[in-house]
Formats: structure tokens, C-alpha cells, sequence
């Protein structure tokens, strides 16, 4: 089908009606006046209609000039956005990526991601937000986030996701503490313990929580905390024990002592699979994912 205008028209048009006559909008588009009056009366002509009233000192648009104005807005506002996505398309220009990561990630897992990234797409803006899991996918379900770290299991299924993560929880417990000498302890010994716990909706309370269902036992709560480094801290004075990922346990007062069996798991960048990823955010997906498989390679084994 032959359209009777092209967006050059249309924009001329839009020009015009913003700018209330034909000298504003040439000084604006750099361009003749003649050639606006021009591309305005070549389009009338071929639509049959008249756009605009001349008057002597302002041109204002008909009714018939309304209309066409209105969807002409929507239409150069399109083409202006697939532009910009065929720009991003092509070298990432500019983007933005709104990012969910629960704390004990954002602090032992992500910062060197997030700075390499940035590095090396400088005109993406990274905006990251620290919640829980919970929380996270909550978040991404209302649009207010792109993307979020969540646990492999039932609650994330309605999300699209790529795993990138397989990470052992491990008990943390001070150095001259009895499990201290331990390879591994079992879930009933470490439910003997007052524990210190995230709130609930975090990754690490879901997994105490349900291992606690799982063997039939009652967490004994002594504190509950979503700081991290106040949480090492409770733990160093004796007050209670607590569970980490095995890379978070970084201080010589501490030890990391696995369960029995070893418990491990699964983490995965996850969006809303209704409206998919833009360019910037499945460039900072692959490079999550590309960094994870090159840890995984220099040691030889599948991503952990």
C-alpha cells in the first residue's frame, strides 16, 4: 500500500503546528521557508484535504489538520524509538539496566560484574537495588526492575531466567567453636544452635527455613538481621550461629563448615518474560553469564 505522506512530511507538519507558521519552522528544521510551504501543500494535494488555515499573522491547523497531526506525533515518536533501538542494536550507545540483587551478592559476587560492565558499555546507566528474592520478583511483576538475582525453584517458574550461579550454603561459625573442627554437621546438631537469621524474604531465611521443614526441626532465632557485617559480628562474640554462601565467609575469626548432606543453590538472573529484555539489558544477561562460564573453565568444571 502507497501511504500519501512519509515521515519527513509528517514531521514538517508537526513543525509547523508547534511552531505556529512556516518562518519558525524552517528557522527550526534548517531549512527554506519555501521548501516547507512546499512539502505542506504537496501533502494536502495528495491527501485531498486542507491541513492548516493561513491566516496573516499565524497558521493554525484545521480539523482535518488535527488528526493528522495527532497520529503523526505517535508515528515520529515509533520511528524516533526504533531508531534508538537500531543504534543500541548496533554499539549500545545508551541504555539503562535496573538490576534487583540480594545483599549477600551485591556485596561478595557483583561488584566486579557491575564495574567490568560499566567499563566496557559506558553510556548504560546501572541502577541497582538490594531486597530479597521475594521482594525482587515482586519488583520485576510490577516493572519497577529489569532485572533480578531470584533462587531457582517453584515461586520463580512464572519468570523468564538464566541460571548463572551454583553456590554451596555452608554453616558459619566462630574458629574455637565445637563444629569448627567439623568436615560437615547435620541439620538436627545445627538446630541445637541459636541462630542468627535474615528477615524473612531473603534467599538465606527461605533456606534455613526450609531445611528446617524439611528434617522436622524449629529454628531457634537469637537474632535476626539482614546486615551482613552485623551479623559476622553476633557470630564472632558467640551469641549464635548463622549460614552464608561459602564466599562470604572472609574473616580469620570465622569458619565455614558444610552441611550434611552438602546443600547447595541455584541462582538465576530472571525478568518478566512478558516483555522480554532491551539490548542493554541482554548485553549485562550475557555478560553475567559469559564471566560465570570463564570462572567455571579456568577450573575446569560446570559454573558453581
Amino acid at each position: 500500500m502507497n501511504l500519501p505522506f512519509d515521515l519527513r512530511a509528517l514531521r514538517v507538519l508537526v513543525n509547523v503546528a508547534d511552531a505556529g507558521g512556516f518562518s519558525a519552522a524552517a528557522r527550526e528544521l534548517h531549512v527554506a521557508q519555501s521548501a516547507i510551504s512546499q512539502t505542506i501543500a504537496n501533502l494536502e494535494q495528495r491527501l485531498d484535504v486542507q491541513l492548516l488555515h493561513r491566516h496573516e499573522r499565524r497558521i493554525t491547523l484545521t480539523p482535518e489538520g488535527e488528526t493528522l497531526c495527532h497520529h503523526a506525533r505517535e508515528l515520529l515518536t515509533s520511528a524516533d524509538a526504533a531508531h534508538l533501538a537500531m543504534r543500541e542494536l548496533h554499539d549500545l550507545v545508551k541504555g539503562e539496566v535496573r538490576i534487583g540483587i540480594p545483599s549477600m551478592l551485591g556485596s561478595y559476587y557483583f561488584p566486579p560484574l557491575l564495574m567490568g560492565f560499566k567499563a566496557s558499555h559506558p553510556g548504560i546507566r546501572l541502577t541497582v537495588i538490594e531486597a530479597g528474592t521475594r521482594r525482587l520478583q515482586q519488583m520485576i511483576h510490577d516493572a519497577e526492575l529489569d532485572l533480578g538475582v531470584v533462587v531457582d525453584d517453584a515461586t520463580s517458574q512464572a519468570l523468564a531466567r538464566r541460571h548463572f550461579l551454583r553456590e554451596e550454603m555452608v554453616i558459619c561459625v566462630p574458629v574455637d567453636h565445637p563444629f569448627a573442627g567439623l568436615e560437615a554437621v547435620a541439620a538436627d546438631a545445627f538446630f541445637s544452635e541459636p541462630l542468627v537469621l535474615f528477615q524473612d524474604g531473603y534467599f538465606h531465611r527461605e533456606f534455613v527455613d526450609a531445611l528446617a521443614r524439611k528434617t522436622g526441626h524449629e529454628a531457634d532465632v537469637a537474632f535476626q538481621s539482614n546486615l551482613i557485617p552485623l551479623t559476622k559480628a553476633i557470630v564472632r562474640q558467640g551469641f549464635g550461629i548463622t549460614t552464608f554462601l561459602r564466599r562470604v565467609i572472609d574473616d580469620p575469626e570465622l569458619t565455614a563448615v558444610s552441611f550434611d548432606p552438602p546443600a547447595k543453590l541455584d541462582l538465576s538472573l530472571a525478568w518478566s518474560a512478558r516483555t522480554g529484555l532491551s539490548r542493554a539489558e541482554q548485553a549485562f544477561v550475557d555478560y553475567v553469564i559469559d564471566h560465570q562460564q570463564a570462572l567455571a573453565d579456568d577450573r575446569g568444571h560446570e559454573p558453581e
